[in-house]
This record gives C-alpha cells, sequence and structure tokens, in this order.
C-alpha cells in the first residue's frame, strides 16, 4: 500500500452519525468516513430505523480492539438494536467480529457499498466475498456529510503495492479508479448542498489513472476537475506517496490557488534502510528533493507526513533519522503511528524493537511534532487567512490550521477572509475582515 490512510480525525477514534434512520459509527481514515455517508444514505433510503452500522479499521491493532469495544458499548446500551459489522478489520477478519454475540450480521468491503445489501439484506449472518477479485469502483453520489462544511469525494479505491507493514490493501483490494466524469459529478453536488471545500481521498491516490482507458495520472484529474467545476473554493488531496507526484500536480501546486496549500505526504521513515525493510519506492532524498520542489513553486505551504516510529530492527540511529527529517523537511502537520504487527504481514515476522521502547520513540516523535506545529501556528499571527467555518465560529485555514473567529462570525460553509492577530490553546484568533 503507498500511504496509510490519512485520518480524518486519530485513526482508532470513533463518529457517530446520528440521523432519523441508522446510526453510523466511524473508525479510521477520510475514506471511511466518505464510504460511512454512503451506507448512512442506502440504509436510509431501505428504510432502516433501529439499527447501528460499525464500520471498522485495520491500520493498528489498537483501532481494531477500539472497535469491538465500541461493538460491545452499543449493544449494552441498544439492546434491542440492529448491529452490522463492516469496513477493513471485518473485510480481513470476518470471523473474528461473527463470533462476537453482539453482532448480527458482517458484511464485506464490497457489499457494504451495494444499495442492494441494504434492501434485501442477505439472511447469511457473514457475507463477506473476496476483496481481491473486485475490479470496479462504484461511483456513488451523495448529497453532503451531514454536520460538516467540507466533504470527501472518492476518487481510487484500493492498492497494488505491499508495503511489508501494511495489511490494507487486504481490505481494499486492488487499485481502481473513478472516472473523471462521475467526480466532477459529486464535486458539483457537493457544492450545491452548500459545502465550501472538498477533499479528494482514496487509498492511494497518486495511483490514479493507471486502470483507467489512457492512464491519466492524478494531476490530469485534478487540473481537469477544476477547469470542469470553476465554482469549486477549494480543494485539498489527501495523503500523497512521494514517488507518484507527477508534473502535472507540481505545475498547479504553482498555479492553481484553489488547491489549498497543505499536502500529506507517505514517508513512514527517515532512514534508507528501514524505507527498503518496509518496501518503499521512496528514499530519504527523495522526500526532501519533493519537499524543496514543492517549496520552491509555493513558499508558504504546509507540509505533514505519516510516520511510524519503531519499527522492527530500528536501532537509535535510524531512528534519529526520522526525528532529524521533521526538522529538514518542514514537517508540521505529523501523524504518528507505533508500529503495529499486524498478522500476515511480513513485518509480522521480522526481529521487533522492544514495546517501551517503541512508545518512547513515538512520544519523542509527537513531542517533535507538537512543537514544529506550534511554530508554525505562531508563524501564521500578523497574516491574512481565509477560514471555512465550520460550527460555532470555529474552522480551518487554507494551511489546515484551527482558527477560532473572534465574533463568531460566519455559518457552516462559508469562507471567511481574516487577519490572524493571536495564538490561544494552540487555535489561531483574528478579526473577519470587510
Amino acid at each position: 500500500m503507498s500511504a496509510l490512510p490519512q485520518p480524518a480525525e486519530p485513526t482508532s477514534t470513533d463518529e457517530t452519525t446520528q440521523t432519523d434512520g441508522p446510526d453510523v459509527v466511524t473508525f479510521g481514515c477520510r475514506l471511511n468516513a466518505y464510504e460511512s455517508e454512503v451506507m448512512r444514505n442506502h440504509a436510509r433510503a431501505a428504510g432502516w430505523q433501529d439499527a447501528v452500522i460499525v464500520n471498522t479499521c485495520a491500520v493498528t491493532k489498537e483501532a481494531e480492539r477500539q472497535a469491538r469495544q465500541a461493538i460491545r458499548k452499543l449493544r449494552r446500551e441498544r439492546p434491542g438494536a440492529r448491529i452490522v459489522v463492516t469496513g477493513c478489520a471485518a473485510q480481513i477478519d470476518p470471523q473474528k467480529f461473527g463470533a462476537m454475540p453482539e453482532v448480527d450480521q458482517v458484511i464485506g468491503n464490497s457489499e457494504k457499498m451495494q444499495a442492494a445489501s441494504y434492501l434485501t439484506p442477505n439472511p447469511e449472518r457473514i457475507v463477506v466475498t473476496d476483496i481481491m477479485a473486485v475490479r470496479d469502483t462504484a461511483e456513488h453520489l451523495i448529497a453532503g456529510f451531514e454536520g460538516r462544511a467540507r466533504a470527501f469525494v472518492e476518487i481510487q479505491q484500493g492498492c497494488d503495492h505491499r508495503c511489508t507493514f501494511c495489511i490494507i490493501p487486504f481490505g481494499r483490494g486492488p487499485n481502481r479508479s473513478v472516472p473523471i466524469g462521475h467526480i466532477t459529478d459529486q464535486v458539483r453536488a457537493l457544492l450545491a448542498a452548500g459545502f465550501g471545500e472538498v477533499v479528494l481521498t482514496g487509498v492511494d491516490i497518486t495511483a490514479y489513472g493507471a486502470d483507467l482507458p489512457g492512464r491519466p495520472g492524478l494531476g490530469q484529474m485534478v487540473r481537469r476537475l477544476l477547469a470542469q467545476v470553476p465554482e469549486l473554493p477549494r480543494l485539498r488531496l489527501s495523503s500523497l506517496d512521494p514517488v507518484e507526484v507527477d508534473d502535472d500536480l507540481l505545475r498547479l501546486v504553482a498555479d492553481e490557488p484553489r488547491l489549498m496549500p497543505h499536502f500529506h505526504l507517505s514517508i513512514q521513515a527517515g532512514d534508507d534502510m528501514i524505507l527498503k525493510r518496509m518496501k518503499r519506492r521512496h528514499l530519504r532524498g527523495d522526500v526532501i528533493g519533493l519537499a524543496e520542489r514543492l517549496r520552491a513553486l509555493r513558499p508558504d505551504l504546509a507540509l505533514g507526513a505519516d510516520i511510524i516510529a519503531g519499527f522492527p530492527t530500528e536501532t537509535e540511529e535510524m531512528f534519529a533519522q526520522s526525528l532529524a527529517l521533521v526538522d529538514e523537511v518542514g514537517l508540521s502537520h505529523l501523524h504518528v503511528f507505533p508500529f503495529s504487527a499486524r498478522p500476515g504481514t511480513p513485518a509480522a515476522r521480522m526481529p521487533r524493537v522492544p514495546g517501551d521502547v517503541v512508545k518512547e520513540r513515538a512520544a519523542r516523535l509527537r513531542a517533535k511534532g507538537d512543537a514544529a506545529m506550534s511554530a508554525f501556528l505562531a508563524s501564521r499571527v500578523g497574516h491574512e487567512a481565509r477560514v471555512l467555518v465550520e460550527k460555532d465560529g470555529f474552522g480551518h485555514c487554507e494551511h489546515y490550521l484551527p482558527v477560532r473567529l473572534a465574533d463568531g462570525r460566519g455559518a457552516a460553509g462559508d469562507i471567511v477572509r481574516m487577519r490572524i492577530s493571536g495564538l490561544t490553546d494552540g487555535q489561531l484568533t483574528g478579526t473577519p475582515l470587510s
């Protein structure tokens, strides 16, 4: 897999969407957030009422543990509800979830996106097919994300890479892309529903188009989307593989102000030997080179990254390379993952770093990331920003930094131009400009 799914919130935290239909509990990445909305719409259209859908994540063992914990809690709180479990963890090990007495049914990642699964539910307790045999990506059009000002649009599914630490390809299947016409239709529908910002998401979005006629790359697709939807005010991209960022995308970084200046890179480590043992396709120098090119094109941009702490065989010297890379590249938005062995992956058979060392290294990386974020936040004071209002006078600016509007101005989905005047409790503050 090219990238750990970039979290919309910290991986392994759940979000419950409560509506007049079934509830949906979502774990993990932005793609899961998108798919949860599709499932909620399917289940509501099919008339589901007293039901809960749990959309699981398999990135870490902790994510699975929290999902099982949430399922048990749901059954205690909702003894009469129908509980359906799906998502990557359920796809990879359906028997484990099917054996839980709290669970009424387990459905796979392919089945969960099909309206028929909700209209005429399969009587079997476990309905999970071979995800590796799936070749089509369903182009689901949804009206929006309830309670959100920012919407996610799936442009791609699956992954053809085999990083040694990653189990996700076995939960998502092979790479398959959504045609540009369907993406354009989805974005227009979301804009009509009042959303001010769209995030293009998937499992490995820089692999976009390899399976489509003409093999259009991610940069070409984004360029065509922005040209065909001139009314789209803000566009973001989820996690990018450093070696797959193409020239078309780099030109957009330089020339397209609607493409937000915040890019998240799937780096995973800062040491070349560890990167090779991870079976990544980039080296440390590739990351530094890409960051230099991006900053030359757009000097004020923000860079984030996924980094794994305590990968098997990682020495203190190797870990120091990851720590140093945060400063060398200027990473401000850091997602740190303590190494979590996934059964069935090559990394699970490699010599382990002691658990207490893994935790300590993850804590040091997080502290480094917190310091980098604090410095970047402070550097924005005095600058102008355009803030997407999300709720209660709070939102995020172009660099995906949290901003509190001094007078609470703006409705959800509005984009407010403002002057950043201060920094309080990790949030920028400012006054809207006329």
